[in-house]
């Protein structure tokens, strides 16, 4: 199991996610997505995993200053996304090709 964890804030959700992977003594790696953008070929992988659409945080303050909504779902907001972390709906946690969004310890139990 390879678990990363990408965040941005250290919200709640992301706070709860780091604390089940420590309490289960899981190995995680956290990439501040402030630090280092996502990649083209993360990006696509998370796409596919939860679908492109739900990476958008639509309550974002660059969602609107970025006109998103008129963008939708189009090659424009993947490059948005890849330019702009801020976009993204955290904790994203991926499990090789497996991802989930926020916090989702039901399917992270199915991962071990």
């Amino acid at each position: 199991m390879n678990i990363q964890i990408y965040a941005g804030k250290k919200n709640f959700d992301t706070q709860k996610a780091e604390r089940y992977f420590k309490e289960r003594k899981i190995p995680y790696q956290m990439v501040d997505l402030h630090r280092k953008n996502l990649s083209r070929g993360e990006l696509q992988t998370l796409a596919k995993a939860v679908g492109l659409e739900a990476l958008i945080n639509p309550s974002a303050p660059e969602y609107k200053s970025l006109n998103m909504a008129y963008h939708g779902v189009s090659p424009m907001a993947e490059e948005l996304l890849l330019s702009h972390a801020g976009l993204l709906r955290t904790p994203i946690v991926r499990n090789g090709r497996q991802a989930t969004i926020g916090f989702q310890p039901e399917i992270w139990q199915s991962w071990t």
